[in-house]
């Protein structure tokens, strides 16, 4: 496996870690608001270490100046 596919394969366990942290915010927001903030800050993060990652495997949009 070369780098950027152990990237792609990062990037998709981080993308559904970060969905199920997303629908675990959304569902306990009017029950448990603390739990909810907990869960929407550790996506945030995930968020955050996708967003690196897509840097690093060069998905990034090219402009043209």
């Amino acid at each position: 496996m070369n780098r950027i596919d152990i990237i792609k394969s990062n990037q998709a366990k981080l993308h559904k870690q970060y969905k199920q942290l997303m629908e675990q915010a959304y569902n306990m927001r009017q029950t448990d608001s603390a739990l909810s903030d907990i869960s929407e800050f550790k996506a945030i993060k995930l968020l955050n270490r996708l967003n690196r990652l897509k840097y690093l495997s060069g998905e990034q949009k090219k402009t043209l100046v």
